[in-house]
């Protein structure tokens, strides 16, 4: 897959735009990052190829091409590519965002929602400017707007402290670190830990460890990664026991996002369309 040299947007454009929505369309290498920055306007980020890892403040989220994230405006965040991403984005005025759900999260992407966020970005800042795009915009939000939050959200800690603990677990599903050791390590005793971690993510350390390892296996999978090989990193003793908790998180097993079939399903493919870089 070929990419093109990487134009900022121009986010004045979209801002100013009478259009109500505008659309972007961008394709990026493997690792590249675009910093912490938020829009007026609320943002929805796909991939329509690859995983990107999108952080705002309140969370963390893994994006395989089956979902995306829905920012209100003006949520900070910074997107991190795990490999080549080819991402499509909607950007939707505050006026109609207040239609949209009011927190960060995540959505199914049903095969007309995929092809209508394809068809805004291809359209750019003059979505609106139509009887089509018109069109082609209500039924994006009217779409968007039926889709339920899933839980690919990992809640991000802003105690620094504790957020050195979710880096770390981050980067690295097998850490071995019990939370006895984290406890040590911070030079406090396991009940403050617990109390601690808790209170700056909202459930507890051994739970939080969970999704981030299976959030991480979501992206080994798609990369291509053995299954076992997953699990076992992922400090599961069996194929079995990794599906099953694979399955209650995702609400699907593995072989569901591993199924060149089910990719095909949802139509993700090549596709001609402008690059430049999604801010």
């Amino acid at each position: 897959m070929a990419y093109t040299a990487h134009a900022a947007v121009d986010l004045d454009r979209h801002a100013a735009s009478k259009s109500w929505l505008t659309g972007v369309a961008a394709d990026y290498p493997a690792g590249h990052e675009v910093d912490a920055h938020h829009h007026d306007r609320g943002q929805l980020l796909y991939a329509l190829e690859g995983v990107m890892v999108v952080e705002a403040t309140r969370g963390r989220w893994i994006v395989p091409p089956t979902t995306a994230v829905w920012l209100p405006p003006r949520v900070e965040h910074r997107l991190l590519m795990c490999g080549p991403v080819r991402v499509r984005s909607t950007l939707v005025a505050a006026a109609v965002a207040r239609r949209l759900p009011r927190s960060e999260c995540v959505v199914h992407v049903s095969a007309l929602l995929r092809e209508l966020i394809a068809r805004a970005a291809s359209l750019s800042v003059d979505v609106c400017a139509t009887p089509h795009g018109q069109l082609v915009a209500k039924l994006l939000v009217e779409e968007l707007r039926s889709q339920h939050p899933l839980p690919f959200h990992l809640p991000w800690p802003a105690d620094e402290q504790m957020a050195a603990v979710c880096r770390t677990l981050a980067a690295d599903a097998s850490h071995p670190f019990s939370t006895e050791e984290w406890a040590t390590a911070l030079a406090m005793s396991a009940k403050t830990f617990q109390r601690h971690f808790k209170t700056a993510t909202g459930m507890s350390f051994g739970r939080w460890r969970q999704q981030a390892r299976l959030q991480g296996a979501l992206d080994a999978i798609l990369g291509g990664r053995p299954l076992l090989k997953v699990a076992l990193e992922c400090g599961y003793e069996s194929h079995s026991a990794f599906t099953q908790a694979f399955r209650r998180h995702f609400g699907a097993p593995p072989s569901k996002f591993i199924d060149q079939g089910f990719r095909a399903s949802l139509g993700i493919r090549s596709e001609h369309s402008r690059t430049g870089v999604v801010r």
